[in-house]
């Protein structure tokens, strides 16, 4: 039974996030075997699950998908003058994480159907230099894995899914996480499946997991000690501390656990979203999700892209009053002050910087009723964009 805390009345939040079933007994459960930190029951069987349902040859759960993203850094082995392609509109993790171990991050635009890395300005980027192409799933919808492919394998190049968005979600009826030879995902607390914060490395290269491990315990054999096949364990490699508490890998597993209720409730949503506004905004010039039909997405979120900035601000202020919670997204990483220190300038990537100023995302959580959209999709529609022009250009 699902089980949530109450919500001021009559405000629709963004992000409302909620118990789905066995989080507490579970918590419970490994308080009484007192062993609360890494790599105990709850965390292997998140490993075992994530491992198994998606056809991985690892999953190795992290403190966030922050962490997950610079363990893929430390297993590039990045060096000075190594080159990392990203889309610019993604979180700054997306390329931090590399730029933290010595790369340099080139910018690519997305695409204005999906807002996914453009596959097609890809090869004019990479250079003798480049390592590396991270992909991220905007919105859980695949970017256009085969054609990425394609060029990793042409110019020798590894490919990075940032999947933070896109657990579940397929491409040509493969799971996203299995395309490249690393992808990260987020269990973040607006992410569909939750433990407050935490993250997991996805291997699809066998050569890869060994030292993985090894880079998540600290850069020590440790779990080789464990499993017996070496007498004592030591510091072999670099490493850090990416193994989050047992605990939380309980909440997680709850969690996973009703995958398929989850994600039924969220495409409930994503539809109910669309149904309902798809007439509005093709009168309104306004941009909805795109999902091409080789895609099966995974209902992460649901946004609107409206004719301009201050159309977008308008919207915020006019939902607000409305006592409906929305947010604007990424900045473009390229026009960022440190994304400038990489050479990033304005008109660099022109469908992030519009995208950036124009996308709004609607409040999307498991627990939202349909009286809650109701009210969101209603005022939605009531925005007036007459009046808004006016009030946007100093008129009364």
């Amino acid at each position: 039974m699902t089980i949530t805390t109450p919500l001021s009345l009559g405000v629709v939040p963004f992000n409302h996030p909620q118990l789905e079933g066995a989080e507490l007994r579970y918590i419970s459960e490994t308080l009484a075997i007192m062993h609360i930190s890494g790599d105990g029951t709850f965390t292997k069987r998140c490993r075992t699950l994530l491992e198994e349902s998606l056809g991985v040859m690892a999953a190795l759960l992290t403190t966030s998908c922050t962490h997950a993203l610079e363990m893929a850094a430390l297993l590039l082995d990045l060096q000075p003058g190594d080159e990392v392609l990203v889309p610019s509109f993604t979180f700054v993790s997306s390329a931090n994480a590399f730029v933290l171990h010595g790369a340099r991050p080139v910018f690519v635009d997305i695409r204005p159907d999906t807002l996914n890395i453009d596959e097609c300005l890809v090869e004019q980027k990479i250079t003798a230099r480049t390592k590396a192409i991270v992909v991220v799933h905007y919105a859980g919808v695949a970017a256009e894995m085969e054609k990425l492919t394609d060029l990793a394998h042409k110019h020798s190049l590894v490919i990075v899914e940032d999947n933070a968005h896109g657990l579940y979600g397929k491409y040509k009826g493969r799971f996203l996480g299995r395309f490249g030879a690393m992808a990260t995902l987020s269990f973040h607390e607006t992410k569909n499946f939750t433990c407050g914060e935490g993250g997991a490395l996805l291997l699809n290269d066998p050569d890869r997991v060994g030292r993985a491990e090894i880079i998540r315990e600290k850069g020590t054999n440790r779990n080789q000690f464990f499993r017996g096949q070496v007498d004592k364990y030591t510091w072999v490699d670099v490493g850090s501390s990416y193994l989050p508490s047992d605990l939380l890998a309980a909440y997680l597993y709850a969690q996973l656990e009703r995958r398929d209720m989850i994600q039924e409730r969220r495409s409930q949503i994503w539809h109910y979203y669309d149904q309902h506004l798809t007439t509005w905004a093709a009168e309104c010039n306004v941009q909805l999700p795109y999902v091409p039909a080789h895609c099966e997405q995974a209902y992460h979120m649901y946004y609107l892209i409206m004719p301009s900035l201050a159309h977008r601000q308008a919207m915020i202020r006019h939902l607000s009053m409305c006592k409906v919670n929305s947010v604007f997204h990424y900045l473009p990483l390229h026009l960022s002050p440190m994304g400038q220190r990489f050479g990033g300038k304005v008109g660099e990537c022109p469908v992030a910087e519009r995208v950036s100023d124009c996308l709004l995302r609607l409040p999307f959580f498991n627990g939202l009723t349909t009286a809650q959209q109701d009210q969101v999709i209603e005022s939605v529609q009531a925005f007036d964009f007459s009046a808004a022009s006016i009030d946007l250009h100093g008129g009364s």
